[in-house]
């Protein structure tokens, strides 16, 4: 019996897919479980398995398109089954129809080549011999006539703009000899020789740089994180703040952790961060509507640079897991983001984010706020820094931490007092253990 294969929903947040491949081509037989076809959603690439056995009878969208969720892009049925009233119902087409169609836009492209091949510089014989008579190229001048013919008139008003321009003789004469056209140089004032000798110069520049734009279409992944950074910054008025922090202790909490675990100052952070939030519900709070939502527990989203885009797995309740735990769910998040194998539950309900650029020198940016989340925390760069210690000039390992965070419910004393906190965290990581 034929089916209709929908595009699946995938997650609560999912309202459509982009069809990325199609591991079968039509009237391809399908087994049960087998891959059927590639969906990229705005975090994750998942390949979907046929549900039923059957021939591939029917592709109806084609890889590369958007499609809402639950919408039909496939049919399978039986080898000569009649699948004409699923073909009208999806508005699927059979494939002749397409034959056909494509024929026809072959038909209408080949007769769009053709006449602008035959308008090519069409031209009256008498307006051509002016053009020539004054030494210009037809192919400047727009014609008004029949089908775009350039007749008298156009090269008359032609050569009238050209008298125009202010230019003195010998720049006429330089211009002719370099075969430059001075109608297009843009110059307030007279036109002098040096001035199509600065055009030709950078003429040449221009094709011996041969530069080209090329335009690459977004990404789904590059798409939603423009809308929601865009969203992002429109509805949440930030203020931004910066702390400078010693890391000297920290430093050295994670040497003597090298023989138990391999932990980041990332895990480091994440975890005196999950401490810190509980005694700061506002800074783990969201906005939905007139009502502000405060939590009792921590929800901690990790940014993952990859190629294409930034994704955010999260680490749910890290405020009650260990720094070993947070440690290795922090690299096993990051392995599966790389590698595209992130479950949609692990990329939601994030609470606050913390992103780390300090590993590329980055000594302070400005982070966008991960909506609807009301802050975030950006970490920079360790710099050893020379310093006034005891009235000696010591080096120290600093660090400077920025987080922006959503004025509506985030006023500038609460932002300060979060940070002068965790600054005390960071530079007596026992106080970990109260």
């Amino acid at each position: 019996m034929a089916k209709i294969i929908t595009m699946p929903k995938l997650g609560l947040t999912m309202t459509k897919g982009k069809i990325v491949k199609w591991y079968k081509n039509e009237n391809d037989q399908v087994k049960e479980g087998e891959k059927l076809f590639s969906v990229e959603t705005d975090k994750l690439t998942n390949d979907i398995e046929a549900k039923d056995s059957g021939v591939l009878r029917k592709i109806i969208v084609q890889s590369g398109q958007d499609v809402p969720c639950l919408q039909a892009i496939a049919i399978i049925a039986d080898a000569n089954e009649d699948i004409s009233a699923l073909l009208s119902e999806t508005g699927g087409e059979d494939t002749s129809t397409v034959e056909k169609k494509k024929e026809d836009n072959l038909d209408v492209k080949t007769k769009e080549v053709a006449k602008k091949i035959d308008r090519n510089i069409k031209i009256s014989p008498v307006a051509k011999k002016l053009a020539i008579e004054n030494g210009i190229d037809p192919s400047e001048i727009i014609g008004t006539g029949p089908d775009g013919r350039i007749v008298l008139k156009d090269v008359d008003k032609f050569i009238d703009e050209i008298s125009k321009i202010k230019i003195t003789p010998a720049a006429t004469k330089t211009a002719k000899e370099l075969g430059i056209d001075p109608t297009i140089i843009n110059k307030d004032g007279r036109i002098r020789k040096e001035d199509i000798y600065k055009f030709d110069n950078y003429r040449r520049l221009n094709e011996k740089a041969n530069p080209i734009d090329k335009r690459i279409p977004m990404s789904t992944m590059r798409k939603v994180i423009a809308e929601r950074m865009t969203y992002s910054w429109n509805t949440s008025p930030v203020v931004n703040y910066d702390i400078r922090v010693d890391v000297s202790k920290l430093k050295e909490l994670k040497n003597e952790l090298k023989s138990v675990a391999n932990v980041t100052f990332t895990d480091l952070i994440v975890k005196i961060v999950s401490k810190l939030l509980l005694e700061f519900p506002l800074i783990n709070s969201s906005i939905d509507g007139e009502e502000i939502i405060l939590r009792n527990y921590v929800n901690m989203g990790v940014a993952v640079a990859l190629e294409d885009g930034l994704i955010v797995p999260v680490v749910k309740h890290s405020h009650i897991k260990g720094l070993k735990e947070i440690s290795d769910e922090i690299k096993d998040l990051a392995y599966k983001a790389k590698n595209n194998q992130l479950a949609s539950d692990e990329l939601s309900d994030g609470t606050f984010t913390i992103t780390n650029i300090g590993m590329f020198g980055v000594e302070s940016f400005t982070p966008i706020i991960n909506q609807p989340e009301s802050a975030i925390l950006g970490v920079n760069a360790i710099v050893e820094t020379l310093a006034l210690e005891n009235g000696n000039v010591v080096k120290k390992p600093l660090m400077n931490l920025s987080l922006t965070a959503d004025h509506r419910n985030i006023d500038g004393a609460v932002a300060a007092q979060f940070l002068a906190k965790l600054k005390q965290y960071i530079e007596s990581p026992s106080m970990m253990l109260l």
